[in-house]
């Protein structure tokens, strides 16, 4: 009977090129009931736009399918059914939008529908506009807000608040026989699986987890693509999901299993030990560092602490240099919603002798990124010249080695 949506975006408007981040559907029947729901992110391939309002990470996103392969199952829950949503003048061209970027005349139009907002001005004229000062006022219990599936399961509630207020037939009547009768095109309806966004504090799993569990350990690895991958990795001391995809793709390309790449992290830590002990010193920072990559790698304290003490009474030897530095005139190029505002970080970065683009180029020395799982234009650019793209607060770090070396 009713296909009640809500859509999360990457911004307000269709003609600025927002895209849909994530899409769910609760279907309700004709007596309120909700009967069914489904909920998918969807991978926009571009910036997610204001992540601090719908709390969607880059690499939830990047991980999820694409509209146009979820298109012909979301039809399948839209279709015979009027189209129901909490501010359908937004949702409805959004979603038309979408269908016409796959190639798709989908019917969808926000007069064939019904928005619980402007319904409120019959059922709830006391309420606000917003989804939660409806709910609020006909006595529905708290949701979380800006969660696709939560606002549409509130939504739905509120259409279940309506449909027995008014009645039955409801004033509405006429809307529900039309859509029945409209015409969707035939186009395939391919199997996709739904990514759903990860829990509050919800882990993603260790990348070492999925590599390829081999004992013993056969050969002396040669594992130099791969330290030199993890040396950018780790330049943030962070290793983001893209990163950790790029590491596993390298670990199999080179036929590293699980313990080639564990034997390749103790080897790069126990580098830096000696880095660490060149001076004789081991200060609380160096240590704090240590325990961090070794967390990085899934390497515990046991670990830094057998590797400071393997340095301690080793010979030096030739390591692997911990040379990575921002220059004076080095190009660096910044992404996403930022705080404070991005001008003010260029300025900074101006004034502190670098160069600041506006698009990433081969001379591009450093992409700072408020979520460096990005899909923006500039990172995509930024992974194809082998960039670093590192997080704003990665980046002060190198900033303030770098006025430090120039002071």
């Amino acid at each position: 009977m009713y296909a009640v949506i809500d859509l999360e975006t990457t911004g307000l408007r269709t003609s600025w090129h927002d895209k849909i981040v994530e899409v769910a559907v609760v279907h309700v029947d004709k007596n309120g009931r909700i009967t069914d729901e489904w909920c998918s992110l969807v991978n926009p391939e571009r910036d997610l736009g204001p992540q601090a309002i719908h709390g969607i990470s880059a690499a939830e996103a990047r991980r999820a399918p694409r509209f146009e392969q979820v298109a012909g199952h979301l039809a399948g829950r839209l279709r015979g059914r009027v189209l129901v949503a909490h501010n359908l003048t937004f949702d409805a061209p959004f979603l038309h939008a979408e269908y016409q970027r796959a190639g798709i005349q989908a019917p969808i139009d926000q007069a064939a529908g019904l928005c619980t907002m402007r319904l409120a001005s019959h059922f709830l004229p006391s309420a606000g506009r917003s989804l939660h000062d409806c709910c609020r006022a006909a006595g529905l219990p708290p949701f979380q807000a800006h969660s696709a599936l939560h606002d549409a399961r509130a939504a739905a509630q509120l259409l279940a608040y309506y449909l027995t207020a008014a009645g039955s037939p409801p004033p509405w009547a006429a809307v529900v026989t039309a859509a029945a009768g409209l015409t969707w095109p035939s186009f395939a309806a391919h199997p996709v699986v739904a990514v759903q966004r990860r829990a509050a504090g919800q882990r993603e799993q260790h990348f070492l987890a999925r590599l390829v569990d081999r004992l013993p350990r056969l050969h002396e690895p040669q594992g130099d693509a791969y330290l030199d991958l993890l040396d950018q990795a780790l330049l943030d001391r962070h290793i983001s999901a893209t990163e950790a995809d790029a590491l596993v793709a390298t670990a199999e390309t080179f036929g590293l299993a699980r313990v080639d790449v564990e034997h390749l992290h103790r080897t790069y830590l126990a580098s830096l030990a000696e880095i660490a002990l060149e001076d004789g010193i081991l200060t609380p920072d160096e240590r704090h560092d240590l325990d961090e990559v070794a967390g990085l790698l899934g390497l515990q304290q046991s670990d830094v602490d057998q590797a400071l003490a393997a340095a301690a009474t080793s010979i030096p030897q030739q390591r692997r240099p911990d040379t990575w530095r921002l220059q004076p005139g080095d190009t660096v190029v910044f992404t996403g919603a930022m705080e404070p505002p991005r001008w003010e970080w260029e300025e900074q970065a101006r004034a502190a002798g670098l160069q600041v683009g506006n698009t990433v180029t081969k001379k591009t020395r450093l992409l700072v990124a408020a979520d460096p799982d990005t899909m923006s234009g500039k990172a995509k650019k930024a992974h194809q010249y082998a960039i670093p793209i590192v997080h704003p607060t990665a980046y002060q770090k190198l900033l303030a080695g770098l006025t430090a070396a120039v002071f």
